[in-house]
């Protein structure tokens, strides 16, 4: 296993307290009974109390185990006992064998990896009610067209009193549109609706972004009508964006496709409802690049982003879809042995185009990957070596940015949102860096 850089054990880490209070702890003293396979990294660190906490890594997911009480994941030990073996100075040493309780803990994921298999196994035999699930999707597309015809008709009302008339709405009738789309097993369209409703009230752009949401929505309710005209992938962009989910059976045994996968680059987002994580992955053979969502909720943990540049030797479904699909592991990805390099990137005018194609085949894409070349980064916008420039989404590391590229040229993956750019890494000499 080639050791990581700091800077890519800095991108698993859940939030920057956890990485400072890591940093202090990467160091021999608190540690004892260190050791590394080939794939797995074990140590006890001492706290405040008598017994140490164990820590295990599986460097292959990377997964993550300690006795500490902390919700995060990783957290601050895991953190440090990888900030000292990428120190490489000695502090945790090669051994043939794995202490007990590493080994003991990677023998539970083993068994649990199989378990799910076999959980996988044993739902493909299972034999559907046919008559049963004909019944669920007649109520269900019922209540589909009875959402969506509403909606037209709001829409329409909309358009005819005037779109400044929207701004002058209180918060309630927007929540109270998407309310009924949620009624109506509409639950994305409804997301949709009230985000817009708080960007109209909220931001100096309203307008603009008003006007793209009506185009996406009423383009939404004319393909719903039509669905029965619609192939496999349109129809597919149109049910994620209305928020009608695919089964993760259905799609694994539909379109797979075995390569050597690049991590472009991950984030994570938390409306205070649901946690999402997405990370992004090009395909050397293919050329795809598609998107690995992970949600939780109610308290539940998302799970450790995947280093951002390293290679995954993997199997993935892709859901149907035309454009910017969306896939998942079939089985727990292998770190490849050789990196793939990230790809070179283009200009901006060229990214804009790629991305206007992107959303020709499917208008309702929230964002498209890019890989920009030679930009230099501003504290609200980047330009490129040809003087076409972007806004930084608001939400944009931007101090970060300025402190890796220090107003050097560099190479910048993102996801362009709209009219606005999302950096998510930075390629600086060849270094890989997420944001």
């Amino acid at each position: 296993m080639t050791r990581w850089t700091p800077t890519q054990v800095a991108g698993l880490a859940p939030d920057a307290s956890s990485l400072t209070a890591a940093r202090r702890l990467a160091r021999p003293g608190p540690w004892s009974d260190t050791g590394s396979t080939e794939t797995l990294l074990w140590g006890k660190c001492q706290g405040s109390g008598k017994t140490p906490y164990q820590v295990s890594i599986d460097l292959t997911g990377p997964a993550f185990r300690c006795s500490c009480p902390s919700r995060k994941l990783p957290c601050k030990h895991g953190l440090a006992l990888l900030l000292l073996w990428v120190d490489g100075s000695g502090g945790v040493a090669e051994s043939a064998e794995a202490a007990g309780f590493a080994q003991e803990w990677a023998a539970e994921r083993s068994a649990r990896g199989g378990a799910r298999a076999a959980g996988d196994a044993a739902r493909q035999t299972r034999t559907p009610d046919p008559a049963a699930a004909a019944k669920r999707l007649e109520e269900r597309l019922a209540l589909m067209d009875g959402g969506m015809d509403d909606f037209a008709r709001w829409l329409t009302d909309l358009a005819r009193s005037g779109t400044a008339s929207a701004r002058q709405q209180s918060y309630v009738w927007w929540d109270g549109a998407a309310a009924r789309l949620v009624d109506a097993h509409l639950p994305g369209l409804a997301d949709d609706v009230r985000s817009v409703g708080g960007a109209v009230s909220g931001r100096p752009d309203w307008a603009e972004r008003l006007l793209l949401a009506i185009g996406r929505w009423w383009t939404a309710t004319r393909a719903w009508a039509a669905r029965e005209s619609l192939d496999e992938g349109q129809m597919g962009d149109l049910r994620a964006y209305l928020g009608w989910s695919t089964s993760t059976d259905s799609v694994r045994r539909a379109d797979a496709v075995t390569d050597r996968w690049v991590v472009l680059g991950a984030h994570r987002s938390d409306d205070g409802r649901l946690q999402q994580q997405r990370t992004w992955l090009l395909g050397s053979a293919t050329g795809e690049t598609v998107q690995v969502l992970d949600f939780a909720a109610g308290g539940q943990v998302l799970p450790v982003a995947r280093v951002v540049g390293s290679s995954l030797e993997a199997t993935v479904a892709r859901y149907p879809g035309a454009a910017v699909r969306r896939a998942l592991f079939v089985d727990e990805p292998a770190v490849a042995d050789e990196s793939v390099r990230m790809p070179s990137g283009v200009a901006l005018e060229d990214a804009r185009s790629a991305a206007a194609r992107t959303w020709g085949l499917n208008p309702w894409a929230r964002r498209v990957p890019v890989v920009l070349a030679d930009v230099r980064v501003g504290v609200d916008r980047v330009v490129d070596a040809e003087g076409a420039r972007v806004s930084l989404t608001e939400d944009a590391d931007v101090w970060t940015l300025l402190a890796l590229t220090g107003g050097r040229p560099a190479r910048v993956f993102g996801e362009l949102e709209e009219s606005r750019l999302r950096p998510l890494t930075v390629v600086l000499d060849d270094e890989v860096v997420g944001l």
